[in-house]
């Protein structure tokens, strides 16, 4: 079995729409599963900190993980013009296209859940698989707030103005306390500094105030891929309710009650368990890779130019065809199939069709176009 020592996570970045450097992560074994960005992210913090350790260790024994930091956040560029909720789709797609997956199940948590849902109407012949957990359709100023919860959204925003890089960690322990009320006090602690790691003062605010006028709702009932939708039942930051009207919109959805009071699962909690076994029964992973299948991270490892030349070959095109067909050198064709070759772990064409063809490649026939 795979175990935390042998689990080694892969940082690279890709570039946006907007020229923005985008840092993502890959780790594990297995299909791939991409992960929708949320707020107070970091690729390389989340991975040491016992908040996020356990959650993604186990993700990543049944399969390849793919996550990322969303703009003005973690290993990405924090100096950035537009914090929209479009830009951050649009981030989820350069991650998506920089790796070259075809087709993959897409988690979102949190915010990441209208992320994933806008992703998915938007690219659905993409989008194998959907699972939400903790998200939700609408943020809070849309949820018809009263009087007193508008007062209290005017008072987290500043909150996070005031105390977000302070050395003092008082005034981020009041978000610390909604996310994860049953942590233990190292968890605690982790958390509040990965706060202040994650983001500026400036972007966090700024980041706050995009969440709180989220809207997805019309989006939500076009999704057309199998989807599972996920909420801890005393959630103290996302409210129960918001997960069942999320699984209510989305046609067919199969909605799972998790019994916490917390928004992230934490280690050695029978809701972590559970949601695990519910993913695991979603999406038909075995806990094990089978007997001599090939790593996900290695087709993950291509560039979107070598996964096109690798589909190409699997629907059976020679080189002569291939080098025309993409406007390149016969030269340049052999680096980039070398390049393949070497990052697959392959030694012939014929050992390269097949692998690709069980990948999903080259199933659009010979089109010698």
């Amino acid at each position: 079995m795979t175990t935390a020592a042998t689990l080694q996570q892969q940082i690279r970045f890709c570039t946006t729409h907007d020229g923005v450097r985008l840092a993502y992560a890959i780790v594990g074994k297995g299909p791939p599963l991409v992960k929708a960005s949320n707020w107070l992210s970091h690729v390389e913090y989340d991975w040491r900190s016992p908040v996020w350790n356990s959650f993604l260790e186990q993700l990543a024994r049944r399969r390849t993980v793919i996550r990322y930091d969303e703009r003005g956040c973690g290993l990405s560029d924090w100096n950035v013009a537009d914090l929209s909720f479009e830009s951050w789709v649009r981030d989820l797609e350069a991650v998506a296209d920089a790796i070259g997956l075809r087709r993959f199940p897409l988690l979102g948590i949190s915010q990441g859940g209208a992320i994933a849902v806008a992703y998915a109407v938007r690219h659905p012949e993409r989008v194998s698989h959907l699972i939400l957990y903790g998200a939700y359709a609408r943020g809070r100023l849309n949820r018809d707030p009263t009087p007193i919860q508008r007062i209290e959204t005017d008072t987290l925003l500043n909150l996070i103005r005031v105390g977000w890089g302070r050395e003092n960690a008082a005034f981020r322990q009041v978000f610390t306390s909604r996310f994860i009320p049953d942590a233990s006090l190292e968890q605690l602690r982790w958390f509040n500094e990965l706060q202040r790691a994650s983001s500026s003062p400036e972007n966090a605010a700024r980041l706050f105030t995009v969440l709180a006028n989220i809207d997805v709702r019309d989006l939500a009932p076009k999704v057309a891929c199998p989807t599972l939708v996920l909420h801890s039942r005393e959630d103290a930051s996302v409210p129960y309710e918001e997960g069942r009207l999320f699984a209510a919109l989305i046609p067919d959805a199969r909605f799972v009650t998790l019994e916490s009071r917390n928004h992230l699962l934490l280690e050695g909690q029978p809701a972590l368990r559970q949601f695990m076994t519910e993913v695991d029964g979603f999406l038909g992973t075995a806990v094990e890779p089978a007997a001599g299948a090939i790593p996900a991270v290695s087709f993950a490892a291509l560039t979107a130019r070598e996964a096109e030349i690798l589909d190409l070959i699997a629907r059976g095109l020679d080189n002569a065809e291939i080098a025309p067909r993409l406007q390149i050198t016969a030269k340049t064709l052999r680096n980039h199939i070398t390049n393949i070759f070497a990052k697959l772990g392959l030694t012939s064409r014929a050992q390269a069709i097949v692998r690709a063809r069980d990948a999903g490649l080259g199933r659009a026939g010979p089109d010698r176009a």
